[in-house]
């Protein structure tokens, strides 16, 4: 490491240590606007102590209130030529000095956050007892009833907001509130029906049970029930906006849209609301895009791709809960994804003891959403699936003979 690099090094750890000490707001405001005086003098003087063992920097203390004045005055002079220095050293300006030291507390407040989640993860775990103590989603549950599901979501959903994630994707399996998961259904009314008797159903039920407030106070209303309510975007898509009102008012209230597809006037609403929405959260429940790629080119809207871009996927909008059914080498499968955790493999397998019944097997986990491989893969590795269902069957019939 050269010279200068040493003392890049050395000035970029006093400076990222002076904002971790200072731990306010007002920390992150330009130092130009603070050295000669200002009404944030307060805020330095209260992390001068922090900062001058982080920094590496020796004041004399005592002497009353105009003193510590007069050294946090004189520290963020110091502060103000290391940051000129290392401006100088890299070719840039201070402001983008500036910019670098505030994106890095940002950063580690961010991370700091997720691990305070996780941490709140884990303990709900151990309160569940010791099969449960896993921070790895093991302890993860195929919900079988809506309710569940629902139940199942608005947590995930929650630990996500709370981590930070304002824009959040939903991906229910669509059932009726009487149905059960493992049912072949069919939609012959097409999305409107769909939001008719699943989707619409789920999500308000989601939005009843999440909370996402947005305050740092112990309102008491925060626990209370909203106002759920609806509103058609087009019907004839199956398409709606649901909004959970709060007891707390305007500033704590959840949106979702439900069932958009690729056409250009979801990707402008879902902009238009982004922007209105603010810190609260805003969700989309069960899109019919997959990813970019579901746009494809269209010549009516040779932008469309590109607005979807920057207005969806720039945006966010992480899966937070996902429940997917499918079928590998004829098993009915399940895929699921519960922020924070991995996604989580299971398989359904005749019940021997009541033909009526299936059990249902964990599999294993992936990062990514699985793909038909990977779970073929988890089932050659089970005792379980050595035979086909079919073999299974003539197997069964055999020893009733």
């Amino acid at each position: 490491m050269t010279r200068p690099q040493r003392r890049r090094s050395v000035l970029s750890r006093a400076l990222v240590g002076y904002l971790a000490a200072a731990g306010s707001a007002d920390a992150f405001v330009p130092l130009r606007h603070v050295v000669g005086g200002g009404g944030n003098g307060a805020a330095v003087v209260a992390s001068t102590s922090a900062f001058r063992r982080t920094a590496g920097l020796s004041m004399s203390g005592g002497g009353g209130a105009a003193e510590e004045q007069d050294e946090a005055r004189a520290l963020l002079e110091r502060v103000r030529k290391m940051r000129e220095e290392i401006a100088a050293l890299e070719g840039r300006s201070v402001e983008d000095v500036e910019r670098e030291a505030t994106d890095k507390k940002v950063q580690e407040k961010s991370r700091e956050e997720e691990l305070r989640v996780e941490r709140e993860a884990r303990e709900e775990a151990r309160k569940l007892g010791p099969r449960y103590r896993m921070s790895d989603g093991k302890f993860l549950e195929v919900p079988l009833t809506a309710e569940g599901q629902v139940r199942q979501a608005a947590e995930a959903a929650t630990r996500a907001f709370k981590a930070g994630r304002t824009r959040q994707t939903v991906r229910f399996e669509l059932m009726g509130e009487e149905d059960p998961l493992n049912e072949d259904r069919n939609w012959p009314g097409g999305a409107e029906q769909m939001y008719r008797e699943a989707a619409g159903p789920l999500t308000r039920a989601l939005l009843g049970e999440v909370r996402a407030p947005t305050g740092e106070g112990d309102d008491v209303r925060v626990g209370y029930r909203p106002n759920v309510t609806s509103e058609d975007i087009w019907d004839f898509d199956g398409s709606a906006l649901i909004t959970a009102h709060a007891a707390t008012g305007p500033e704590d209230d959840v949106r979702a849209m439900v069932l958009p597809n690729t056409d250009n006037k979801y990707t402008k609403d879902i902009k238009t609301l982004d922007a209105e929405m603010g810190d609260r959260l805003f969700m989309l429940v069960n899109p019919f895009w997959r990813n970019l790629e579901s746009w494809g080119i269209n010549l009516l809207a040779p932008r469309a791709k590109q607005l979807a871009q920057e207005a969806i996927f720039d945006r966010g909008f992480d899966e937070t809960y996902v429940l997917l059914r499918t079928s590998v080498r004829g098993e009915d499968c399940i895929a699921l994804k519960a922020y924070p955790y991995d996604w989580q493999l299971f398989a359904f397998i005749e019940n021997e003891a009541w033909p009526y019944e299936e059990n249902i097997i964990r599999l294993g986990e992936t990062k990514e959403e699985p793909t038909s491989v990977q779970f073929a893969e988890f089932m050659e590795g089970r005792d379980e699936f050595k035979m086909n269902k079919n073999m299974r069957n003539l197997q069964r019939m055999r020893n009733r003979d």
